[in-house]
């Protein structure tokens, strides 16, 4: 598996332990040598993580100076994340982590991957961010001619015993009645402990009920479809 962080952040490198400020390349590297037609370094800037079978595209704060770098490329510059990617077929799944907010980068991703997961935490700001999420997915799918995007899984995460919870919940039910996880996920400490080790939960929680769920997550989402590239 491939995780491509696209976050300035760079927090899916960190919680696996990589060094992203140190990181000589980056995500950054990726989408220019995309965009310039750079062919003379490696396709792509992998630091291998230690845990088996997953190598990651770090990110850090340079990311941010994306759109800058293409202020004057007009469309070219969404289609670098898939430019770059055409060059490898040795994974069997793609994973992007996109930023929260909607930009350059955000639609590289999009136009990149075929599924989405959505989490959903179980809110009123959430709901109304899945809603945003809903009307993204159309525009690009209709302007940039990319009908094979789609959101193949939402999870409801954060879920509380409260009223506006299941009501919010049930909302979700209705306005995903075939994409919506079965599996309900809650906040548990133990995945801040992990991901301040710089471990999965399945290594330092194998046997824990969020384990468990997270586990189910996954099944599901592979019951969707075959492997293919995921936002």
């Amino acid at each position: 598996m491939l995780l491509v962080d696209l976050d300035p952040q760079g927090q899916l490198g960190k919680v696996l332990g990589v060094d992203v400020g140190a990181a000589r390349r980056t995500a950054l590297d990726l989408l220019l040598d995309a965009l310039i037609g750079e062919d003379t370094r490696p396709a792509l800037p992998v630091v291998r993580a230690r845990h088996p079978n997953l190598d990651l595209v770090p990110s850090n704060k340079s990311l941010a100076l994306f759109p800058a770098e293409v202020s004057e490329r007009e469309r070219d510059e969404y289609f670098c994340l898939r430019t770059a990617l055409e060059r490898t077929r040795s994974y069997d799944f793609i994973l992007f982590d996109a930023p929260p907010s909607f930009g350059s980068v955000t639609l590289n991703a999009l136009l990149a991957a075929n599924e989405i997961l959505l989490p959903v935490p179980l809110t009123y700001l959430g709901l109304d961010g899945a809603a945003e999420i809903v009307r993204t997915v159309e525009m690009v799918r209709e302007r940039f001619d990319h009908p094979e995007l789609q959101i193949s899984l939402v999870v409801a995460t954060f879920a509380r015993r409260t009223r506006m919870a299941r009501e919010i919940l049930e909302k979700l039910r209705q306005h995903f009645p075939s994409q919506l996880s079965k599996t309900v996920l809650g906040y548990s400490v133990l995945i801040d402990e992990a991901q301040s080790r710089s471990q999965t939960i399945f290594e330092h929680a194998p046997r824990s009920s969020i384990a468990e769920l997270l586990s189910d997550v996954a099944n599901e989402l592979l019951a969707v479809r075959p492997p293919g590239d995921l936002a």
